[in-house]
């Protein structure tokens, strides 16, 4: 009997990261030679002293190389304020705000630092301008590329997601073990204290145990994983979704954080960051980090961001 012929998914994801890489080296290729034709056709044609086109080439060029550079850093902050966009719609586009700001002046420094030693090698010397006046204006542009761009990185992502096919939970919840009711006092005060019992003691029922899933059955590429809760390294919130990482194998559910770790033991899953969340028992190493926060290393090889609010909550565990 042959392998099961794999599905789109599973042929794109050998080659998903030369795929990746390559569409942003193209993207800034094509833009950076179509931005140098019409900067050199226009400065010729409307410019009273026309530039040397080698000049008009170095500040196009070096544009698009700094944002090129600068795209893992867009597709991290991407990913990291990604949890926010659902129940924090303000402090999403406040991030993002601030965000593009940070973009903006590493940008516009990283170009015109790329620009002055361009010219410096030529011979000549590279005049900025006002610092303030002219960051303004690379501002105005920059926003628009950095909104373009972190929406073209959500697409992407939301279409890797389709492509793979979310796992979904599909067993409810196993009952827990119901634990022995403990024995209650006698209502008759005589027999009461004869057994040795207090009158006084109230009739309190016993605690309803909580009943929380041992194992999850999960659906993922037209297969089915029946995934151990105890298996479970680490979690991370994605968006509307909360990635399940096991054994070196990612599961990505549709629910969010919080209410996911309501399902999980919470002597044994414990939440160390606002968007992760590990297994106690899988914790290998803790990393104090500058400012109170932390880095854990795990079993798995990976590390977990400990932001310092929930280094309480670790040490508890």
């Amino acid at each position: 009997m042959g392998e099961p012929r794999k599905n789109l998914y599973e042929r794109y994801e050998p080659i998903r990261r030369y795929v990746e890489v390559g569409f942003w080296i193209v993207l800034m290729t094509l833009q950076a030679a179509f931005s140098t034709v019409v900067a050199i056709v226009d400065a010729s044609t409307r410019a009273a002293v026309p530039h040397p086109r080698w000049q008009v080439a170095t500040w196009e060029v070096s544009s698009h190389f700094v944002l090129l550079l600068l795209v893992p850093a867009l597709v991290a902050t991407e990913r990291w304020l990604a949890p926010l966009a659902r129940n924090h719609l303000v402090r999403f586009l406040a991030w993002h705000a601030a965000a593009s700001v940070v973009f903006s002046v590493v940008h516009v420094v990283a170009m015109f630092g790329l620009r002055a030693l361009v010219y410096a090698m030529a011979g000549s010397h590279y005049d900025f301008g006002g610092w303030v006046s002219q960051w303004g204006y690379e501002y105005l542009k920059d926003v628009r590329v950095y909104a373009s761009m972190i929406f073209g990185i959500w697409a992407y992502r939301l279409f890797v997601l389709r492509l793979q096919g979310e796992a979904r939970v599909l067993d409810a919840p196993e009952e827990g073990v119901a634990e022995p009711s403990p024995v209650l006092p006698p209502s008759n005060p005589v027999l009461a204290e004869t057994e040795g019992f207090e009158p006084s003691m109230p009739n309190v029922p016993p605690p309803q145990p909580v009943a929380r899933p041992e194992r999850f059955l999960v659906r993922k590429l037209r297969r089915e994983f029946l995934i151990a809760a105890t298996d479970i390294d680490w979690l991370q919130a994605e968006g509307n979704y909360v990635g399940l990482h096991v054994n070196g194998h990612d599961y990505l559910l549709r629910a969010t954080l919080t209410d996911f770790l309501t399902q999980l033991d919470p002597a044994r899953f414990v939440r160390v960051h606002r968007s992760h969340a590990v297994n106690l028992g899988r914790i290998k190493e803790i990393e104090p980090m500058d400012g109170g926060d932390a880095r854990l290393h795990m079993h798995d090889g990976t590390t977990v961001p400990c932001s310092r609010r929930y280094r309480d909550a670790l040490r508890a565990g």
